[in-house]
């Protein structure tokens, strides 16, 4: 396990490499100048050459791409161009909400969806799967803001049960932490409640078939041990994938939900620093998107020898 762990950590150092790459180039061979964008269309030439050589945009790209390699790799990922602060420290205030979101989308997506799916394969061709296939159809067609938008106006316009917008951390309470992030964890994980049922369905379908389920129904088991403990078991792994890659398109996805919800997260700082053409601060939010899914699907890897015994990582 060790050695297997050691060989997918650097087999992500080529990948990271090659994203850190695209990225810089991406950036900088796309039309607009930041110089501009921070003095304005009123910059004298005196004054944009004289910015462009402040933040280094003078120097051949090879070099350019060096010199920020290097600085990451010692941990400093820049200056924002536009507000001269640390990104880490901005992407550090506004990490705690995106990660919020996204693990309590994931978990309203296991707790409903996982049940939903077991329980369709169970029922299989019968009106409980149709309807809940059909549920997830629904959820998955529906965009997300959509769904955002009708449950503010049911569950906080009309009923009045949660807050209309806004974010308060954990460190406040729990009250007030859960009352605003349920609305909009429930509009994230409405896509994935869609996907992880309809995957959780098939691998239990192909599960009841095998010998050894109808070998504990004929024992006596009681359907429920049956269903959980030795079909959704053996049928874990594909499952387990659809969660983890959805956790990390989540963290990574939170655009339009922290938008409609007024959440101060990472989505609507990736569109702040695109809109800016703030290089520094969009590079070090890809490089972080692309390294929790590094670490993500390295996570997922792992816990499949602790689903199945019968995998083993040499």
């Amino acid at each position: 396990m060790a050695s297997y762990f050691l060989r997918r950590l650097l087999a992500a150092v080529p990948v990271m490499f090659f994203v850190a790459l695209f990225v810089f180039l991406l950036l900088r061979l796309a039309p607009g100048d930041p110089a501009q964008m921070i003095l304005g269309d009123q910059a004298t030439p005196e004054q944009l050459a004289a910015i462009r050589e402040h933040l280094g945009l003078d120097q051949p790209l090879p070099q350019q791409f060096l010199h920020w390699l290097a600085s990451v790799l010692g941990g400093d990922f820049g200056t924002s161009l536009i507000s001269s602060r640390p990104v880490l420290d901005m992407i550090g205030q506004r990490l705690g909400p995106t990660l919020s979101l996204a693990l309590v989308a994931m978990g309203l997506t296991v707790i409903i969806a996982v049940p939903l799916g077991v329980l369709a394969a169970w029922q299989h061709a019968k009106l409980v799967d149709r309807a809940i296939m059909v549920f997830s159809v629904v959820c998955f067609s529906v965009p997300i803001f959509v769904i955002g938008y009708v449950l503010i106006g049911l569950f906080a316009v009309e009923l009045n049960w949660f807050p209309v917008q806004g974010y308060k951390p954990l460190s406040e309470g729990i009250g007030p932490f859960a009352s605003r992030i349920f609305l909009p964890g429930m509009a994230l994980a409405s896509i994935y409640i869609a996907l992880v049922a309809r995957m959780t369905r098939a691998s239990m379908l192909e599960v009841l078939r095998e010998d050894y389920v109808r070998t504990a129904r004929a024992k006596g088991m009681a359907e429920s041990i049956v269903l959980f403990r030795h079909a959704l078991r053996n049928a874990a792994i594909p499952i387990l994938t659809v969660i983890g890659t959805g956790f990390a398109m989540m963290v990574s996805g939170v655009v339009v939900t922290e938008t409609v919800f007024n959440i101060p997260g990472l989505g609507r700082l990736v569109v702040d620093a695109v809109l800016a053409r703030d290089y520094p601060l969009i590079q070090a939010i890809i490089l972080l998107t692309a390294g929790t899914y590094v670490v993500i699907n390295l996570l997922v890897d792992l816990s499949y020898a602790i689903t199945d015994p019968r995998i083993r990582y040499q």
